[in-house]
């Protein structure tokens, strides 16, 4: 089968181990399900995989790709839940709990094998292509807004980084909750963006704002990591899911920290229960992700290429050719 994979590891150039070309199809196994995908979207975490953070070398080849919404063998429209063996299903108890492409292959293929418990029902109120792209940057911005964060309508939050995945589902669910959203980018065309999405106002990076915020969503890293401190009132809390500029803030505000009795929790996906409710959340709500471009497999490269250069609004979903 035809697949978007990685060949080799480069930490300094990423996309140089990325091949496009035929895999062995998945085999059956017991407490497994082979699902026929039909839209797959990209995560930085791909891109990671090619650096080999969380990838080694000795599990090379690995078919790249988490996030797939398709078809599974009794015909029933599913989307699968990405972190593997976080319930044992599949894996057995001991086996610690994964991420798709960390150790087993991933969804950028023409079909992709997991554990049956990581199969939920696709709301039929969502396009393949729309269910693609909930299970990791959605479902991320969704734990971190309501499980990490606490927050509940009428609360302010900031989202650093507009544009980004997670940034922008954190927007747009924001919104849909009843939050008051305020948003940065070093882009103006992306501030604008954020403002259509829902944000009452985006700022550049560091700017002041006009209130101090009861939640900051932060997956920028060292780069905003001063400025979603400041912004923070007493008793605030900070929830980081990434640091794409980087982990080491020159100013971690610790003092100001202590000081202000900040929270800062941290943040990984999220559970299977949580993507049940988010599915539900935008079937009844109808919000929807915000997807920048849809391209066939075999034009994966360019997908890989727009993420790595961060010319992205939103998911870049990849569809196996038909």
């Amino acid at each position: 089968m035809f697949a978007a994979y990685a060949a080799r590891i480069d930490p300094d150039r990423p996309l140089d181990g990325l091949e496009l070309g035929e895999r062995p199809a998945p085999e059956a196994r017991p407490g497994w399900s082979t699902v026929t995908v039909r839209a797959a979207s990209l995560n930085h975490h791909d891109l990671w995989s090619l650096r080999g953070v969380g990838l080694s070398q000795d599990r090379l080849p690995m078919i790249l790709g988490c996030d797939a919404a398709g078809v599974d063998e009794y015909g029933n429209e599913v989307v699968l839940h990405s972190v593997i063996g976080q319930s044992g299903h599949g894996v057995g108890p001991e086996e610690p709990r994964s991420i798709l492409t960390e150790r087993y292959q991933g969804t950028f293929a023409e079909q992709v094998t997991v554990p049956t418990w990581n199969v939920l029902p696709k709301p039929k109120e969502l396009t393949f292509e729309e269910a693609a792209c909930l299970p990791t940057a959605w479902l991320t911005a969704y734990r971190m807004l309501f499980t990490n964060a606490g927050v509940r309508p009428g609360d302010s939050v900031l989202v650093q980084g507009a544009g980004g995945g997670v940034a922008t589902a954190a927007i747009v669910l924001g919104k849909a909750a009843g939050l008051r959203v305020y948003a940065t980018s070093r882009d103006e065309t992306r501030r604008k963006r954020a403002v259509e999405l829902g944000a009452l106002e985006a700022y550049e990076p560091g700017a002041r704002l006009p209130q101090r915020v009861d939640a900051v969503i932060e997956t920028v890293g060292a780069a905003t990591w001063s400025h979603s401190v400041k912004s923070l009132r007493p008793g605030g809390t900070l929830v980081i899911s990434g640091a794409t500029s980087g982990d080491r803030p020159s100013h971690a505000e610790l003092t100001r920290i202590f000081f202000l009795e900040l929270k800062v929790v941290g943040s990984t996906m999220g559970t299977k229960d949580e993507l049940e409710d988010l599915l539900a959340f935008c079937a009844t709500t109808g919000v929807r992700p915000v997807i920048d471009e849809v391209l066939p497999l075999d034009r994966a490269r360019e997908g890989f290429q727009r993420l790595a250069d961060g010319e992205q609004f939103g998911k870049i979903v990849l569809r196996p050719t038909e």
